[in-house]
């Protein structure tokens, strides 16, 4: 059986726009008017997920998804970074920043290492059935199609994944499809 799987990244928040990691900001006033903008504009879902980030949850509810099945993949965990920004860090710890961006098995934060990542968002890509749509972060977003198109792990850090993208992934049992980048708003009237 096919599974349809649509990954939405949440609409802007303050600690995205800071480059925060793991920050749990909600959403900006204008992020918020984005998701509501684009409510109605989804496809349907036999299963529906959000994060269990403040900002996952509010795009969820701004887009009108009422009926979750239960939290999406969690964000990648970094530990001890987690509220410092990406400047801070760049300026307090450049080696240990700059050995992270560069192994996928490294975790100097001790968090997550982006391997522990799509190693745990690949399990449960595999595990979904049927249509599913989920809003997870941006990491997660990155994680699945690493594991999906069985990527390098180095991949992980050249996807970009905007606020309001749909990524699609269609397929199961180790093979699948991608369609990315599809920004989730409406399309002015003709």
């Amino acid at each position: 059986m096919t599974v349809r799987v649509t990954l939405i990244s949440p609409a802007a928040s303050a600690g995205l726009r800071e480059a925060r990691f793991g920050s749990d900001t909600a959403l900006t006033d204008s992020g918020r008017r984005a998701a509501e903008g684009a409510a109605g504009l989804l496809p349907g879902a036999e299963q529906v997920f959000a994060g269990p980030s403040r900002r996952c949850a509010q795009t969820a509810a701004a887009l009108g998804l009422a009926s979750v099945a239960g939290p999406g993949p969690a964000d990648l965990d970094t530990g001890g970074w987690r509220g410092r920004t990406l400047d801070d860090l760049a300026a307090a710890d450049p080696a240990a920043l700059a050995g992270w961006l560069a192994d996928p098995a490294a975790a100097p934060h001790g968090g997550e290492s982006v391997l522990g990542l799509v190693a745990r968002v690949g399990a449960w890509l595999e595990a979904r059935s049927g249509r599913v749509l989920a809003v997870v972060e941006p990491a997660v977003v990155r994680a699945a199609v690493v594991h999906a198109l069985a990527l390098p792990p180095q991949a992980f850090w050249r996807l970009d994944v905007e606020p309001l993208t749909l990524t699609r992934l269609t397929g199961g049992g180790g093979r699948w499809n991608l369609s990315c980048g599809e920004r989730l708003t409406r399309r002015p009237a003709d």
